[in-house]
């Protein structure tokens, strides 16, 4: 049976339980999406000002630093999300997921709609991350709470926007919660994530963390 593109119901996510199972946003966790729209941005005269972690209203004209209208960023963010497979993929992911792929079940869990997964699903092959990918529209709570309830443990959440992490811990507590901004650029522009358990440096970090609660639970499984 060959196996979706995508998933839009995480009940359908293919996952072998009782094993742990990594749940990783796709933007700036596995991919930066930053600099792809940055390059796209140039090639129309715009640029992004990184003076805050928003998109709109820091879309502003090269020419005259005049920043774009609201109505036109998204309809910028439309167009690119349109053609999302070029983008690079973050520091050190690569190695430290072909390192985790074998210990447990990964999923990425990305908020694109259904049109716009063929070209996430071409990007995250082309870097080595073929892994299922289930898209997701707002809050990530429920999505991931699905997800656990068809893993075994423990379930780890990696993702760069706090409210997604705040959302998880209301909907389930027992997943380990790990806030990785992937551009460097931007992590000063990020606070403290008070609903995760870790600010990774980089993915070496959430490495080590992953690693070690894994050691834990197995060492309760035994005992």
């Amino acid at each position: 049976m060959s196996i979706p593109d995508y998933y839009i119901d995480a009940a359908n996510v293919p996952l072998s339980p009782p094993g742990p199972l990594l749940i990783v946003d796709a933007d700036e966790v596995l991919l930066l999406f930053a600099e792809g729209f940055e390059r796209f941005l140039r090639a129309r005269g715009l640029y992004l000002d990184l003076s805050s972690y928003r998109l709109h209203g820091n879309v502003k004209r090269i020419a005259d630093e005049v920043a774009a209208l609201d109505v036109e960023v998204t309809a910028l963010l439309e167009e690119f999300r349109a053609a999302l497979d070029d983008l690079e993929a973050v520091e050190h992911a690569r190695e430290t997921i072909d390192g985790l792929r074998g210990m447990m079940d990964i999923v990425v869990l990305s908020n694109v709609t259904p049109p716009q997964a063929p070209a996430r699903r071409r990007n995250l092959d082309a870097l080595g991350f073929t892994f299922p990918l289930l898209v997701n529209t707002g809050s990530k709570g429920e999505a991931v709470k699905r997800l656990a309830a068809g893993s075994g443990q423990p379930v780890f959440f990696v993702d760069d926007i706090p409210q997604h992490h705040a959302s998880v811990a209301k909907r389930s507590p027992e997943v380990f919660r790990i806030h990785l901004v992937g551009d460097k650029r931007l992590k000063p522009l990020l606070p403290l994530c008070p609903d995760a358990h870790i600010r990774a440096e980089d993915w070496r970090d959430a490495d080590a963390f992953i690693r070690e609660r894994l050691h834990e639970h197995h060492g309760r499984s035994r005992g």
